[in-house]
Order: structure tokens, then sequence, then C-alpha cells
């Protein structure tokens, strides 16, 4: 059952909102630090050490070769690979047009300013393990960097508990340009990609899911190597009006509550008559779900409904909100797009679920959490680049624009900036 909330106590809003921001706590960044600092020392013998504390697993050699590779892929369902292959087809043709150009402009007296758009020359990619394995979030993350022009791809990932690579991490991980691959999860992981170790490299920057110790490790890197985010659990924020199927509703909010008991599923709506039976429907679809304990949970701690006067009022609260998913499950979504200020990823209409974007239609999946797509985005082939700006200044530019760097510098007491252009001037009584 969604619990409703008074639109007009902003009160107890705030609180909702406020009870989902999780930090990590110093008892695991402490732990975490040692882990880090072990690895930067001790490196290959302490990734060993930790693989054989936390996995269980005597390990010989990190990398994973070619031929284990090709071994685990031929496990994989067909039908699973013709999906993912689809999958990529249709994530390649979104991120290619986010492609950006370098430019060079050129102004009068011989002045040219310019800027380069430049791949990263490596990325890490992290892939949890466990029970719970995520391909298509190898897609997701490798992709991009691969359209960005990434040419060094290093994708870790725990061993399983015969040592072996999960095959369809393996195919993923084939087909998404993936140049290496080590079998090494945990903090220890993030330590190796950042520090690097004999026979693990480092990169240039690190994304991809993971536990509190792995978010707490790309928290701590982040300074050495770039990271993507610090996610929090997952989120759904739909708005529906009266015409909105309460099945879909429900099936899609419970789409986010299978994930994490802290996963947040909430429906803004201006009918009553759809609240009730979206409810309705929760009771039936989740009784027969498979994570049903987790699915309950996550809606009793944070299932939500707010009932608005109209859908500029729904969208005005989920701004506030800034959703990592926000479904438009209105009739005619188009003209509402413009008015979403803050969201993560926008699924328009009746039919597109969120699901859709997690696995098929091109649009990225690894999205910004509890309510940082106020300021932050997807991930996307921004996230893979560099740019470097620069600038060609003639001598007869230096000479007629000289004085003005040099009275700004010396305005700012730097008087070597001020004599860098001066020395550079004609004297203009010769």
């Amino acid at each position: 059952m969604l619990q409703i909330i008074d639109k007009n106590n902003t009160k107890e809003l705030t609180q909702y909102l406020n009870s989902r921001n999780q930090e990590i706590s110093s008892d695991v960044l402490v732990a975490t630090s040692k882990i880090i600092e072990d690895v930067r020392t001790n490196k290959d013998e302490a990734c060993k050490r930790y693989t054989k504390q936390f996995d269980g697993i005597d390990i010989d050699s990190f990398k994973v070769s070619q031929e284990e590779i090709e071994k685990a892929i031929l496990k994989c369902d067909p039908f699973f690979c013709e999906s993912m292959n689809k999958a990529k087809e249709n994530i390649i043709y979104f991120h290619q047009a986010q492609k950006q150009n370098s430019y060079l402009l050129q102004k009068e007296k011989g002045i040219y300013l310019g800027q380069r758009v430049l791949p990263l020359d490596s990325v890490g990619i992290y892939v949890p393990g466990g029970r719970a394995q995520y391909p298509s979030s190898v897609l997701m993350n490798a992709l991009p960097a691969k359209v960005a022009g990434v040419e060094r791809i290093v994708m870790v990932t725990p061993p399983s508990k015969d040592g072996s690579i999960h095959p369809n991490i393996a195919f993923a991980a084939s087909i998404a340009g993936v140049t290496d691959i080590y079998k090494i999860g945990g903090a220890q992981a993030i330590a190796a990609l950042a520090y690097g170790t004999e026979t693990i490299p480092s990169v240039d920057k690190i994304v991809g899911p993971g536990n509190i110790f792995v978010a707490a490790a790309k928290k701590l890197v982040f300074g050495k190597v770039d990271i993507d985010m610090i996610a929090g659990p997952s989120e759904i924020l739909v708005i529906a009006d009266e015409k909105a199927n309460p099945s879909y509703i429900a099936a899609d909010l419970l789409s986010q509550a299978e994930h994490d008991p802290m996963a947040s599923s909430i429906l803004l709506t201006i009918s009553s008559s759809v609240l009730e039976q979206v409810n309705e429907q929760l009771r039936i679809q989740s009784a027969v779900l498979p994570k049903k304990e987790i699915v309950e949970q996550s809606l009793k701690n944070y299932g939500k409904a707010i009932l608005c006067d109209s859908i500029d009022e729904c969208i005005k609260i989920s701004n506030a909100i800034a959703p990592e998913h926000l479904e438009l499950m209105i009739e005619e979504p188009m003209p509402y797009l413009g008015k979403v200020k803050n969201a993560g990823s926008v699924f328009m209409g009746y039919n597109t679920c969120e699901s859709i974007g997690d696995y098929f239609g091109g649009t990225n999946h690894v999205l910004p959490t509890s309510g940082t797509a106020r300021f932050s985005s997807a991930l996307g082939v921004d996230s893979f680049i560099k740019k470097s700006s620069y600038l060609y200044y003639s001598q007869e530019a230096i000479q007629d624009y000289g004085k003005y760097i040099v009275a700004m510098a010396q305005e700012e007491q730097l008087q070597a900036h001020a004599n860098a252009a001066k020395v550079r001037m004609k004297d203009e009584e010769n």
C-alpha cells in the first residue's frame, strides 16, 4: 500500500525526501581506507589476500584469458545473446548523437581560439558479483565509453565460488568492447584500478555500481581518478492522469521496489480512483513476486502517493523530488516534457515502462539518484571525454592587447604575470 502524503504538508514531504539520504558511515570509510592503503602499498599480494578473505578463493591470476571468456560465452542462452545484441544497437544509436566536435575560432589580428574534445585514455568498470549479475550494466557503462573513443576499457568483477566468470557477464563484455577483464571485487578492486598493481593497470576513471564498500572506495579514490557517481537506492516517480491503467502503474512501481528495501516508489495522480485501484493492484501483483519480502518492505517504508489538483502541480512536486526515473503516464505527455526540470530519465506515455530504459531502449540506465538529478546527468559519452582549450596570439595581437593583460595582472599584484606580456610587446618608441 502507498502511504498518502498531504501535498500541502511540506514538512512531511521534506522529511520523507531527507530520510533516504544515506551517508557512508565513518566505520565503513575507515575500514575501506585501510584496504586502499594496503593495496596501494602491497599491490597484488594485498589483492590476493583480500580475495581469499572476502570471496574465499585462492586466486593465481586475476586476468581472465581469452580462452576462458570464449568457454564461458558458449554457456549463454542464444536468445539472451540476441536480445543483448539488439540492445547494444539501440544504446550505440542513442549515444552516437551525444558526440561533440572540437572547434576553432578565428578573430582579428591573427588570434585563434579553440577547444579539443578528447576521449579519456582508460576507464575501469566495476561489475557486481554474487547471486545477482547485471550484464545490462556492462553495456550501459562500456558502450558510451567506446562511442567516446576510449581505447582501454578494463572490467573488474568478483570471481564466482569456482573461480570462473559468469557467462552472461563474459558475453556482455565481449560485445561491448571491454579490452581486459580481471576477477577481483570489493574495495580492493577499486584501489587496484585507481593505483595499479603488478598485473592490474591503473585507469583514469572508474564507473559502475557496487556495495557500500565499493561506494566508499570510489569516494576515497576520487581525485586520484574520476568516478561516475555515488549512487543511492533506486527510485521511480509516476505521474498519472485519470485514464492511466492502474495495473501498469502498479507494475512499474514494483519494478523499482524489488531492487532494495530502500528503493522508493512514488505516485502523483489527479485521480483518487486511480490511486485506490493502484493500491489494490500492488497487493495482487506483489503477492506472486519472488522478491515479495523486499517489495513489501520497500513499499512500507518508501511507497508514497500524493493526490494533486492538476498535472502541472504533479510536475512541480516531481521537480522538487528530482527522481531518478520519472514516468509521465498521461494521455498527451509531450506538451508537459518541457516543464520537467529535474529527472534522471523521463518515460512518456502509457506504454513506456521504465524497464525499456533499463535494458533495451538505448537511453542509459546509470542515472542520478537521491535528488541529485537537480545538478547531475545520466552516464553518457560526456562522462568519458575531456575538453582542452587552446589559444594563439600573433605579434600584432599581443602588441595591441597586451596593455589590458598588464593592467589586469597588476591590479591583482601579480607582476610576473604582467611581465610575461610586457616582454613580448614591442617598444612603441622604436
